[in-house]
């Protein structure tokens, strides 16, 4: 089940960016400690999760993802396109399950490389002040909280009606009420008899 490689894609400018949101020197650049946060994690942990107690991890022969360069491709492109994980699987040449372990052996990755280059999202407004090179109350005007977006103007006359619109005027139906229980009894078939 071969899939789509960075080799396919690093010729053509255009659709890297459109499959990772990078053009090729930012992808460069991010390689080395990404490779480097993932092999620290490699060193210690399995692809399954578990604790690494016998053998260091190597590349297989038919590894879905072989290269360094594939890896971080591989995690851009479902970020990007945040497909469900059969699809970003089925992409890259392996099953949903693989896809999974992979995501989610990449996604600390690449946390621990954007820290590494000083590109992490600031989680904090302090954090976000010292970055920007502002006091924390000048960081907070560049700040909207949700709370007080204003309501968005719907564009089309359809959405006021497709929205919510309060408590349901259908009835509940309790399913643990001691006459649905006997009915549901009666409905249920027992043994299914071969004519």
């Amino acid at each position: 089940m071969a899939g789509v490689r960075f080799a396919d894609v690093q010729s053509r400018p255009t659709e890297l960016l459109d499959f990772t949101s990078l053009t090729r020197e930012e992808f460069q650049i991010l390689i080395p400690p990404f490779e480097a946060a993932f092999q620290a994690h490699m060193a210690a942990w399995r692809l399954d999760g578990k604790p690494r107690t016998a053998r260091q991890f190597a590349v297989y022969k038919n590894c879905p993802l072989p290269t360094p360069e594939d890896r971080l491709f591989f995690l851009l492109t479902y970020l990007k396109t945040y497909a469900l994980q059969v699809v970003q699987g089925r992409l890259f040449g392996m099953g949903q399950s693989k896809a999974n372990q992979w995501i989610h052996v990449l996604l600390p990755a690449l946390l621990a490389a954007l820290r590494t280059l000083g590109d992490a999202p600031a989680r904090s407004l302090t954090a976000l002040a010292q970055r920007l090179g502002v006091s924390e109350a000048d960081a907070a005007t560049v700040i909207t909280p949700l709370a007080e977006e204003p309501a968005a103007v719907p564009a089309s006359p359809l959405l006021p009606m497709t929205g919510r619109n309060g408590a349901s005027s259908a009835p509940k139906t309790l399913l643990n009420r001691k006459k649905v229980i006997a009915g549901r009894r009666k409905t249920t078939p027992s043994k299914m008899s071969c004519s």
